[in-house]
């Protein structure tokens, strides 16, 4: 007999289970010519065998093979290498082409998009990265989400409705978030006001592009989240900054403009501000939304990481207040869990979320159902809460390990105001130290600095103990080196 136990590879060790290692060692067989066309194969008993595993995993190796078309089964009769194999080499078409086209550079005029502010990379491989303020994936409950993934995956009624209704978000989502948002957020709302989008960025996207357009105006402060602003820049509405100061974004500021001129929008990041961390005090929220009112223009209000407060309980959302449908609340997950989970939300007025819904489609047709429902599962059964319950003392004590180490080993380089909550410290260099040369000369990466500013954003958060020594320790062999 053909000596199948050598041309089938089983690595026990493997990730991959054995049915799969199965139908890879057959199908490579096939290609490399080792089993030809209407070779009959080995019964599945048999198969399994010679193998020395069970017969399920042979059969389900043959099924998978079936289902390309490498194998051909005949039940309770035979099973053999398909006599049309699905290799097909391409065949050439031309004869002239001697060089790579694709190493030419793209010659029809095409728009160019500007790098963001922070895009220049250190010159050597850096030894830690120091992030705009990420959640520590290691805390995260993803190995659960990722069973509850896996659970969805392998069900006859979940698999049908996998892709059902994904446009604005699964419903099982959307009916856990409703619950959800009123306990953390106070907001009173239905599934109708909700859109589940791959992130928060898509959220302001989408906004934007329906609120936005060359004829319209809209505030943002200054400084400010440069994706959000390079976003409104694309609709080509006219931007106007506003500072932000100690207390958030400047409303009498707002007031007089709105006074002198049509304001369409102000995008506005209460809780903690990007990149400045700044919490708008209660004053402010209240003549923010005033003046929403008294001058008829939308608050788009985004809340990237509510969830993390330490010294005190947070102000409730500007969505949370009486606005009368004209805020829309932004907020994500990728801040509480892991910044390659790209699901994030928006609520709005139900016929502002279907206009949105009707423009994602044209680039997106929806999210992933599996992982919007596995989400729901970790929200329904309470393990969300305890993850932010968890993290948040963390986080907290980070904070608090870090202001220690900057005023101690830093302190004559830099200022700051330690941040009430939030997983970054907007940190300013003074002014005989270049932010510029000291990303430029470290070993460290940076990745939110600005120039005008001199400053930039240390994320503790995703950094334990050991690594916040380290980045620091680093930060000040750059400094030496720093002087303007």
């Amino acid at each position: 007999m053909f000596p199948y136990e050598h041309i089938i590879q089983i690595e026990k060790e493997s990730k991959v289970p054995v049915y799969r290692q199965i139908a890879i060692s057959i199908s490579t067989a096939v290609k490399n010519g080792t089993l030809k066309a209407g070779t009959h194969l080995p019964g599945s008993r048999e198969l399994a065998r010679i193998l020395g595993v069970h017969r399920k995993t042979v059969i389900a190796g043959y099924e998978e093979l079936d289902k390309q078309d490498w194998i051909t089964v005949i039940p309770r009769k035979y099973v053999k290498v398909s006599e049309n194999i699905p290799v097909l080499k391409p065949r050439k078409w031309s004869h002239t082409q001697t060089e790579l086209p694709y190493e030419k550079r793209f010659s029809r005029p095409f728009r160019m998009i500007e790098k963001t502010v922070g895009d220049d990379k250190v010159m050597d491989a850096p030894l830690i990265i120091i992030n705009d303020g990420c959640p520590d994936v290691r805390l995260s409950p993803i190995d659960s989400l990722l069973r509850t993934y896996r659970s969805l995956t392998s069900r006859k009624h979940t698999i049908r409705n996998a892709n059902t209704g994904t446009a604005q978000g699964t419903l099982k989502l959307r009916e856990e978030m409703v619950r959800y948002l009123s306990v953390t957020r106070g907001l009173n709302i239905s599934v109708a006001n909700l859109l589940i989008t791959h992130g928060a960025q898509m959220s302001i996207y989408l906004t934007a592009q329906l609120l936005l357009n060359a004829a319209t105006t809209i505030i943002v402060g200054k400084p400010n989240y440069p994706v959000a602003n390079k976003t409104f820049e694309e609709t080509g509405a006219r931007i106007i900054e506003v500072t932000v100061d100690e207390k958030g974004i400047d409303t009498d500021a707002i007031e007089k403009i709105c006074k002198r001129r049509k304001i369409d929008a102000i995008y506005v990041i209460p809780h903690h501000h990007y990149p400045t961390t700044v919490t708008l005090s209660v004053e402010r929220r209240v003549k923010l939304l005033e003046l929403s009112k008294q001058f008829s223009f939308t608050i788009i209000e985004d809340d990237y990481d509510y969830d993390y407060h330490y010294t005190s309980s947070p102000y409730l959302p500007l969505a949370s207040g009486n606005h009368q449908g004209n805020v829309i609340y932004i907020g994500s997950f990728s801040k509480m869990l892991d910044p390659a989970l790209r699901i994030g939300f928006m609520v709005a007025p139900k016929n502002f979320i279907e206009q949105c819904t009707a423009f994602r489609k044209i680039i997106d047709v929806g999210g992933d159902g599996y992982m919007q429902n596995a989400l729901a599962t970790l929200i329904k059964e309470g393990e969300l809460n305890r993850h932010l319950k968890k993290a948040k003392k963390c986080y907290h004590q980070r904070r608090d390990f870090l202001d220690a180490l900057l005023k101690e080993t830093l302190g004559r380089y830099l200022s700051y105001t330690l941040p009430t909550g939030g997983m970054a410290i907007w940190i300013k260099l003074i002014p005989d130290f270049s932010i510029k040369k000291l990303v430029r000369s470290t070993r460290l990466e940076i990745t939110r600095w600005d120039e005008k500013e001199n400053a930039f954003r240390f994320g503790f958060a995703s950094m334990n103990e050991d690594e916040l020594k380290q980045a620091v320790d680093l930060l000040k062999a750059g400094l030496q080196k720093s002087r303007r």
